[in-house]
């Protein structure tokens, strides 16, 4: 078991918190971490381009000319792909880029990412953030204390008040615990965590 510090708003450590090293300790996978973002990067992808076929362009249902006799090419329609206006070839047509991996290897990846969080020490975690009314400024008061800018906010249960404070300030994301994945750990430079949320990670990672 590691030990990691806990602190509150005030930049004061108030206790310490054991984690379990094969989560917040594990050896760091990259070509987990890197096949892991690669398929969500995928899921994410809409797939809604599409273009038209020569069957269904506008037009193109009489013959241009004759077959034979004219001394030019033959041609059966004026919506053919050499044509402007024609069809497109092999064009895009809506599709799913999605696809999946294995789940023990999207929680190794997991775990890979919130190590790599704590061997590199951004992650602070939290006793717990009171705020009694909606107020940005204070949030970000707090931000600047720790002096911190990108920031993944991670929280153990839907918290109005704390996610309306934050979601005008700039790469700050709240989210809570169950939603915790590894893109948004590798994309935010630090990783807040309250307390209760840390166990609740444990929990779903090592059950």
């Amino acid at each position: 078991m590691s030990v990691l510090s806990v602190y509150d708003i005030e930049k004061s450590k108030v206790s310490e918190l054991e984690v379990s090293d094969s989560i917040f300790g594990a050896p760091i996978k990259e070509h987990l971490i890197y096949e892991v973002v690669r398929m969500q990067m995928a899921s994410r992808r809409k797939g809604s381009a599409s273009t038209k076929g020569r069957s269904d362009v506008r037009g193109g249902g009489r013959k241009p000319w004759r077959q034979k006799g004219t001394g030019r090419a033959r041609v059966g329609t004026i919506r053919s792909p050499i044509w402007r206006g024609g069809g497109i070839v092999f064009g895009p047509k809506p599709r799913d880029y999605s696809y999946k991996i294995p789940k023990k290897a999207r929680k190794a990846a997991l775990m890979s990412a919130l190590s790599l969080k704590v061997k590199e020490d951004k992650l602070l975690i939290l006793r717990d953030f009171p705020m009694e009314e909606i107020k940005t400024e204070k949030f970000k008061e707090v931000l600047d204390r720790f002096g911190l800018k990108s920031v993944l906010f991670v929280l153990d249960k839907s918290d109005p008040i704390l996610e309306k404070s934050s979601r005008n300030i700039k790469d700050v994301k709240m989210m809570r615990s169950e939603g915790v994945n590894v893109y948004d750990l590798l994309r935010y430079d630090n990783l807040i965590m309250l307390e209760p949320s840390v166990k609740m990670i444990e929990r779903a990672l090592l059950s």
